[in-house]
């Protein structure tokens, strides 16, 4: 006869495998697969009035490859279309290599099926900046697919928007981590009165983008980690993406908001930390 002891140590044993199978389920075949819409408001003093309730959905860290496929982002797509933006903001890292190779060509061609689902988006503006993977794989490559297809690849250049006779400027630097952004020449059109948002892949970028009269900076790189402990955060974060690698945060009089974007890198789980939608809402600051 088993005793009493035992049989709840065994059961209790015996659970507390079942819940680390449960999380094995969830966070390789689940949780990625399962990107969620974040409402964000974010109020700037200097946005003009014409832009108050604007909005900008966006999308980071797609990895079109082989833990990113075609209905998976059709889903995150059309949750941002359900947001009717004024704006589309996409932050880099549109590629990975396919499954046992290394990064090139071959990574690079996935940016065709990956703005193929972009392509018919034809009511709002699509920004864009690379990011380290479309580096690794070919930037040039990466680039000319997005722009093929309509979407304005913004490597260290800013456009302003009009709105009842007031502007406001999106300006894109090129990757970071790779070397290639110069916000100098970004900036060098834009009056130092005049509210600016900043797409740049790479978050903790918001260190010397405050220090250029940038109100907004909006980036990715970081996944929020992909794997999050309750109480303790995200275990492993990325260069550039450990400072301001989830949400919002202020830097001076600039804020930085970082998405945990909706694709994956290796290994290709997330646990506590889904895939984001970003759907923001800016509001002038009285």
């Amino acid at each position: 006869m088993v005793s009493r002891r035992r049989f709840v140590g065994g059961s209790l044993a015996g659970l507390a495998g079942l819940a680390a199978a449960a999380s094995v389920v969830d966070g390789f075949l689940l949780e990625p697969q399962r990107a969620v819409a974040e409402h964000v408001e974010i109020k700037l003093p200097r946005l003009p009035e014409a832009f108050d309730g604007f909005r900008i959905a966006q999308l980071s860290d797609i990895h079109f490859g082989p833990y990113m496929t075609r209905p998976e982002l059709d889903r995150a797509v059309n949750l941002a279309k359900e947001f009717k933006p004024s704006l589309v903001a996409l932050t880099g890292d549109f590629v990975s290599h396919p499954w046992r190779q290394h990064n090139g060509l071959e990574g690079a061609k996935n940016a065709e099926p990956c703005a193929d689902a972009f392509a018919d988006w034809k009511s709002v503006p699509i920004l864009a900046v690379l990011g380290n993977h479309d580096h690794w794989n070919d930037a040039d490559l990466v680039g000319g697919a997005l722009a093929e297809r309509g979407i304005e690849v913004m490597r260290n250049k800013a456009l302003p928007i009009e709105k009842d006779g007031q502007r406001l400027w999106i300006a894109g630097v090129d990757d970071v981590l790779e070397g290639w952004a110069d916000l100098s020449r970004t900036t060098a059109g834009i009056p130092a009165n005049e509210a600016t948002i900043l797409l740049a892949h790479e978050p903790d970028y918001a260190d010397l983008a405050s220090k250029a009269g940038i109100d907004l900076q909006l980036s990715g790189h970081s996944h929020g980690g992909q794997v999050r402990v309750p109480g303790v955060g995200p275990l492993v974060l990325p260069n550039l993406a450990r400072k301001y690698h989830t949400g919002l945060n202020r830097v001076g009089n600039l804020q930085v908001y970082t998405t945990r974007g909706i694709g994956v890198i290796n290994p290709p789980v997330r646990l506590n930390c889904p895939p984001e939608v970003t759907l923001i809402t800016l509001k002038k600051a009285r």
